[in-house]
């Protein structure tokens, strides 16, 4: 299997979401498994398939954590620096058609949210972002149209 790249702080996160549906979540869907069949009829028991839905969709859940986490190779930003764009930086970016600025971090599938500017490294702007240094200009063709970015910044935090 090969190894997916994932910032410190992204590996953590799934880490501790892990724990909480292995220590929260499992043992009260567990608990209100067992309450819904004490109920009787379980054919007609809205509870009982209720419960048993959440219990598929945490199982679920925990699998693909487990699987993202085996496969992860965690890089810290922290400890890079240099000045051309690759995994875990910072890049703050001009849009040349509207001057409107926005920040990414170049992140792992598995952390990728972009309303909090966390770009997966497999998204449009980040692999044309890859190798690219200050003042250098991107082309993105994005599911909206074509774009065209200035790289104002790059930083690793």
């Amino acid at each position: 299997m090969d190894k997916m790249p994932i910032t410190k702080q992204g590996f953590e996160k799934l880490e501790k979401e892990l724990k909480h549906l292995k220590t929260v979540e499992r043992p009260e869907i567990i608990e209100a498994i067992a309450t819904a069949r004490e109920h009787g009829d379980l054919s007609e028991n809205a509870e009982y398939h209720s419960a048993r839905e959440k219990q598929s969709f945490i199982e679920g859940r925990i699998a693909q954590l487990e699987g993202s986490l085996a496969s992860a190779e965690v890089i810290d930003p922290a400890n890079m620096s240099g000045n051309t764009v690759k995994f875990g930086a910072t890049v703050k970016l001009v849009d040349e058609d509207t001057d409107e600025e926005v920040t990414y971090q170049i992140v792992g599938e598995y952390e990728a949210d972009i309303d909090i500017g966390k770009l997966s490294l497999a998204a449009p702007i980040a692999r044309a972002l890859i190798g690219k240094s200050v003042g250098d200009s991107v082309e993105v063709t994005t599911p909206k149209g074509s774009k065209a970015y200035e790289i104002l910044e790059i930083f690793y935090k």
